[in-house]
């Protein structure tokens, strides 16, 4: 048993608690533990400590106070040198993949949300002990973790290097699903919980080693020692299954998964649904995580702090470059075609255009904001932030594209800032560094433009530059109108776009839509239960007026549609071959 050493046993699985079981060899004097504030990739505080109850402890036979200092700290008025038990429950009913979860027919837990830190000691080895869990035969234990001791379903001791490699490798219980296969030599396991007997595993497992493989090879190279340089040796995807679900979180060398049971692939069937494409653009992005986040990281993340935010400049980079490459390399990969990651990219270029909150704050101060924007979202999101992982993206776009005019591409750079930081903390001179390196001149009037300030990207300049037409197409009612509705039964605003005729009509988030009027002598009205009702019904006014309910009083609101709204469809030229993307 190493110096810091975790039991975790599912102690009920119908109240959802965990029992914890922290034995510390060698105390401080009055030693201080704590549970963190959030978990990293995730930037929101969480309060995790939330969820603990019952904290007690022991030295020998003897009762040890313990005072909480704050929200997620205690002091523990034990004697230096012997071994101290702490004893604790934590409650575990989030189905995300960002805390814990206890049920019936499942566990999984981050470290973060179970694992108290104990100050002084972080950096010296940890142990995790978990033992099968009673009346569940059938169930296995996966996780990232060096096995010590553990048995033929993966029950038993684990070793983490410290802290941080602890509570960054999530557990996964239950009946699952599990295959292997070799990417460039490195094994991975694919662990899949909740999937309905269509599921096809064979496809998923053979499409993820794809993935795998070209990540690898984008990072080291095709040779066949490839998959000695990777900077994992083993890794563990964790996909959970649910009925309406989407999400991913990375870690050192597994990730944990969610996605709706449509998304994955049938037996029996070849075609590759968009929720597929969905979920495989999932994998991609989390595995992409494994060098770019995990490895190279904002120089703040060089040691995390998990008593509060962490803050940073550099999502754009680390989200919104690793969103680029998610579905790029999928055409890689050979998962996609051409014609499909064109439509995928005009959907994130069309997002971003129609996200009013992109002349209000850049993209590196969206990152910085993360945690109290991007991660609390509400109805007037869109006006106030931009999407750092989708403008990020386009703007690992446009610098693509920009280098591949000068010789250069942005493959050469990612591998190029893995070499120049050695795999760890980057800043964002670091990446001005490697463009100059790779091109002569300096790139900082360019990042200034695109990163620093709102001002409209050069993207079309730069597609058609590559062969890429940008056709512009009529946009659909909703976003003529400048809003976004859910049309459970009924059509209920969510959002109402700035400076949009929404607005201007005076709608708001949460009015619920029953009806339009046509306008002129003989106004007519009728009810609509979804948008595309409204030109089913009056065929494609300019002006109409609107009924809607708020707070149980109805409202007929005039409403004027103003000039068009276009969006973009992009397509290889045909009349030459496209430059980009290069396989």
């Amino acid at each position: 048993m190493d110096a810091v050493h975790h039991r975790i046993e599912a102690a009920d699985r119908h109240a959802h608690l965990f029992r914890v079981t922290l034995t510390l060899a060698a105390p401080q004097a009055d030693q201080i533990v704590s549970l963190p504030v959030w978990i990293p990739g995730s930037y929101l505080v969480r309060e995790f400590a939330r969820h603990l109850q019952h904290l007690r402890a022991r030295q020998g036979r003897r009762t040890v106070a313990v005072q909480q200092l704050d929200k997620c700290s205690w002091r523990v008025a034990c004697r230096a040198g012997s071994p101290l038990v702490l004893s604790y429950e934590v409650y575990a009913f989030d189905p995300s993949v960002r805390a814990a979860w206890l049920g019936q027919d499942r566990a999984f837990f981050n470290g973060t949300s179970l694992c108290l830190r104990v100050h002084g000691q972080e950096a010296t080895p940890h142990t995790l002990q978990v033992p099968p869990v009673a009346g569940c035969p059938h169930w296995q234990l996966a996780t990232g973790l060096e096995p010590v001791a553990t048995d033929a379903r993966g029950f038993g001791v684990y070793r983490a290097a410290d802290y941080d490699e602890l509570v960054d490798c999530p557990v996964e219980m239950g009946a699952f699903w599990s295959g292997e296969f070799k990417a460039c030599g490195v094994v991975h396991q694919l662990v899949v919980s909740g999937a309905p007997p269509s599921f096809d595993s064979a496809r998923l497992l053979a499409d993820t080693q794809k993935i795998c493989e070209t990540e690898i090879r984008f990072w080291h190279g095709k040779g066949a020692a490839a998959g000695k340089k990777a900077p994992h040796q083993r890794y563990v995807f964790m996909l959970n299954v649910v009925e309406d679900g989407y999400g991913g979180l990375e870690h050192r060398n597994s990730t944990a998964l969610i996605c709706s049971r449509p998304d994955l692939p049938r037996l029996g069937e070849a075609k590759t649904s968009d929720g597929y494409t969905t979920l495989l653009g999932l994998i991609s992005h989390e595995y992409f995580h494994t060098w770019n986040v995990k490895r190279l990281r904002p120089a703040e993340f060089a040691r995390y702090d998990y008593t509060q935010e962490n803050y940073t400049e550099l999502l754009w980079f680390f989200e919104g470059f690793t969103s680029y490459y998610d579905d790029l390399l999928l055409l890689r990969a050979g998962l996609i075609d051409q014609n499909k990651y064109l439509e995928l990219l005009s959907k994130t270029a069309n997002g971003v255009a129609q996200s009013p909150g992109r002349q209000v704050q850049s993209v590196a101060q969206a990152s910085f904001d993360a945690w109290v924007k991007y991660y609390r979202q509400d109805e007037n999101t869109a006006n106030a932030t931009v999407n750092y992982y989708a403008k990020g993206a386009l703007v690992a776009l446009c610098l693509d594209l920009a280098l591949r005019l000068e010789g250069s591409d942005l493959d050469s750079v990612m591998r190029g800032l893995w070499r120049r930081c050695r795999g760890g903390p980057l800043r964002e001179q670091d990446l001005l560094d490697e463009l100059h390196a790779r091109t002569g001149r300096s790139w900082a009037p360019d990042i200034a433009h695109w990163v620093h300030s709102t001002e409209e990207l050069p993207l079309a300049r730069l597609l058609q530059a590559h062969g890429v037409a940008v056709d512009v197409d009529s946009a659909s009612l909703a976003q003529r109108l400048g809003v976004r509705v859910t049309e459970a039964g009924g059509v209920r605003i969510k959002t109402v776009l700035r400076h949009s005729a929404a607005e201007r009509a005076g709608l708001c988030a949460g009015d619920e839509w029953l009806g339009v009027y046509t306008t002129g002598r003989a106004p007519q009205g009728w009810r609509i239960r979804k948008l595309d009702d409204i030109p089913a019904l009056l065929g494609k006014p300019s002006a109409f007026t609107v009924l809607v309910a708020r707070d149980q009083r109805l409202l007929s609101l005039p409403l004027e549609l103003g000039a068009p709204v276009s969006v973009w469809t992009l397509k290889a030229e045909s009349d030459r071959s496209s430059r980009w993307p290069r396989i």
